[in-house]
């Protein structure tokens, strides 16, 4: 197998690999890449139907990967809904991916949250985020979820930085406790600083 066969079958294989990812803005991107190099493959070979359709299918990435990009901080696309922790839909949405909650929240349960909020894009829900009164004007952070597809995206920082849900309920501060560590990177982009054990935010 010559060069240009290894790198025709690994394009084709980015390509369906690409279509395997649950987080969309990661299979915008693969597939993005696959589509380019079948472009550059097919192009020395001279089958030119499929340079066609892989140009195409590029233009096509490189559009969706522009909007999403573009509303990736754009708070006219999601909004935070404040509900009761005993609220039947959020109930549903917890059990709905319990599994993936529980992976990477081991023990958490509902009941020490009594501040829960969704957060939506357009009508789907994205994420989620609960908390308990910590005392002294602090909320402490019980869930901060978000669903495999909205991943590589941050939608935490409307409940945190761009709406009034924690400073209406008279708290100044966030704090995510010790066992959120794994979630430092994207706590720390959202304006958590470190003090001690915890990770905090001032609002």
């Amino acid at each position: 197998m010559d060069v240009w066969s290894i790198i025709g079958w690994g394009g084709s294989a980015l390509v369906v690999w690409s279509l395997l990812q649950t987080r969309i803005l990661r299979l915008r991107l693969l597939n993005l890449i696959g589509c380019v190099i079948l472009v550059g493959f097919n192009a020395v070979v001279g089958v030119w139907p499929m340079v066609g359709m892989n140009a195409v299918l590029a233009v096509i990435n490189v559009v969706h990967l522009w909007r999403l990009l573009r509303h990736r901080h754009d708070e006219a696309e999601y909004q935070v809904l404040p509900v009761n922790s005993a609220d039947a839909y959020l109930g549903y949405i917890l059990e709905r991916h319990q599994k993936d909650i529980t992976r990477f929240n081991p023990g958490f349960t509902l009941a020490a949250s009594p501040y829960a909020f969704l957060v939506q894009h357009g009508d789907r829900t994205v994420g989620v985020v609960l908390a308990h009164d910590a005392g002294t004007g602090r909320a402490q952070i019980d869930l901060d979820y978000v669903v495999p597809k909205y991943r590589d995206f941050t939608p935490g920082e409307f409940v945190y930085r761009r709406s009034d849900v924690f400073t209406d309920q008279g708290f100044h501060q966030v704090i995510a406790p010790p066992r959120m560590r794994d979630s430092t990177p994207y706590l720390k982009n959202l304006g958590f600083h470190r003090e001690g054990e915890a990770l905090v935010l001032n609002l």
